[in-house]
């Protein structure tokens, strides 16, 4: 497996760097040119455009999202902001309510919706967003998460791809951490979703047409969310559910890398946590469900098939979580005790290696911190393949949906850099027993191995054991004071 992962390593690396050589940009690879005036028709000649926000309980960011969307420049006539409020929170849903009618005493078109259960979590609000009587309206529909804030030309520079290549059905634009520099755990997120961007969605968008669409800041054609069946709560991850079902029916995609969107990422470790536990359970789960629907399709190649089932899922969503746990944090620390088993250096060291750097291109300011990324990784590389088994076996937690928190400014309002509060300890959210256990198993074999070992790995054993401990114990990540 570890050979399988280093294949496909090399093979989206190679395809990247001749992606960038030949210049293959979007711009020439589908027509693109701005949309004009038209003296007669006036603002019909443009599409009707609908933006749909889903949030639950955002009470650090709705603004941020609400006065984006709501910022974007269009035709005032041709848009249609949504705010589709999952909210419990009764303030929080009075708040988000006062902020869309602020708007709207401004002139823009937008609606609050709100429903009366979380029937499907964000699937189920999309798709309750998209069968009010004015959606039958619009041609294209924008998805911004409540932590993203899409500059004024957004719309700009993604609608003429739709409007001129009607095999387009979805145009994704990158993500832009405005917290990156926050803490530790924030660098090592970055380093791994830049790979994913510059690279896994660079080559997927060159070669195939086709890359799991990211869940936000995204326009999708709705004829073509449509024909492919529009909003599906069946697993943890719908927006990789719908991307795969429109590849299916022939849709293509595009993916625009200079196209940046501001957003939040998840700076407490238990937010990440979830995070984590959701990104790795719903693609398992969702590949259970789906690879006969793949394998039987008559509308897509057997090459788009091969790159959907063995490069996406099994690749990318499995056999990379399993390698880095399993084979890294388990099989090779355990060679140790078994001497007769030796591992060749290329296994062991080569491999891992040219992996490593090849998933640190997409960050090259965060090259000096890779040793720390490696640990990182490893140590959540735990959680990952836990959740890939609770997706592949569909046990109880498979349908897990927690959001992630997001702070926004929480902690610069709360003045906390200038009196900082002793965070509550909370045994049961700071403490993790799996990686202080997996920490206690790689301390134990490190002390056997520097006594008795003859393969000298104590030095990795000792590092990495720290870092489970470290992130067993809760240290790392944003720590909130309690007030």
């Amino acid at each position: 497996m570890s050979l399988m992962l280093f294949v496909e390593r090399v093979y989206i690396g190679i395809v990247n760097v001749i992606v960038k050589i030949i210049g293959r940009k979007p711009e020439k690879r589908y027509k693109y040119e701005p949309i004009k005036d038209d003296l007669e028709l006036g603002n019909s000649v443009y599409p009707m455009v609908l933006v749909q926000i889903p949030m639950y309980n955002e009470k650090e960011v709705y603004q941020l999202s609400i006065g984006a969307a709501c910022g974007l420049s269009w035709p005032s006539d041709r848009i249609i902001v949504q705010v589709l409020d999952d909210s419990t929170d009764p303030i929080i849903k009075d708040m988000v309510e006062r902020e869309c009618q602020r708007w709207a005493s401004k002139g823009i078109n937008i609606k609050y919706e709100i429903r009366d259960n979380r029937k499907g979590y964000k699937a189920g609000a999309l798709k309750e967003g998209m069968k009010r009587s004015y959606v039958k309206h619009c041609d294209y529909v924008a998805i911004f998460d409540a932590d993203f804030q899409p500059e004024p030309d957004y719309l700009w520079r993604t609608i003429p791809f739709l409007v001129h290549n009607p095999e387009l059905a979805l145009v994704q634009a990158r993500w832009k951490f405005v917290n990156a520099d926050e803490c530790l755990m924030t660098r090592m997120q970055e380093m791994s979703l830049d790979y994913h961007f510059t690279v896994e969605q660079e080559v997927g968008s060159s070669t195939y047409a086709f890359f799991g669409f990211n869940g936000t800041a995204g326009v999708w054609r709705i004829s073509a969310l449509n024909e492919a069946g529009g909003w599906k709560d069946r697993t943890t991850v719908e927006d990789m559910d719908l991307a795969v079902r429109a590849s299916l029916k022939g849709w293509k995609f595009v993916y625009l890398g200079d196209l940046k969107v501001k957003n939040e990422l998840p700076s407490t470790f238990k937010a990440y946590r979830y995070q984590q536990h959701r990104w790795s359970c719903g693609p398992a789960n969702l590949f259970r469900k789906m690879v006969m629907e793949i394998v039987r399709n008559k509308k897509v190649n057997l090459w788009k098939k091969v790159h959907v089932i063995y490069s996406f899922f099994i690749i990318r969503k499995i056999v990379a979580h399993l390698v880095t746990f399993v084979f890294y944090c388990i099989i090779l620390p355990a060679t140790v005790l078994v001497p007769e088993v030796e591992v060749p250096k290329w296994g062991a060291v080569y491999i891992p290696s040219i992996i490593t750097l090849l998933n640190a291109v997409g960050t090259p300011r965060s090259l000096h911190l890779m040793v720390f990324w490696i640990l990182f990784e490893n140590v959540m590389s735990l959680h990952r393949t836990k959740a890939t088994f609770i997706g592949l076996l569909e046990t109880s937690r498979v349908n897990e949906w927690v959001v992630t928190e997001k702070l926004g400014d929480a902690l610069k309002t709360k003045g906390v850099s200038k009196a900082p509060k002793k965070p509550r300890f909370r045994f049961d959210e700071r403490v993790h027993m799996l990686e202080l256990g997996v920490g206690a198993y790689l301390f134990f074999i490190g002390i056997y191995d520097a006594f008795f070992g003859k393969n000298h790995y104590y030095i990795y054993l000792f590092t990495q054991a720290i870092a489970f401990f470290i992130m067993g114990f809760g240290y790392i990540g944003t720590i909130i004071p309690q007030s």
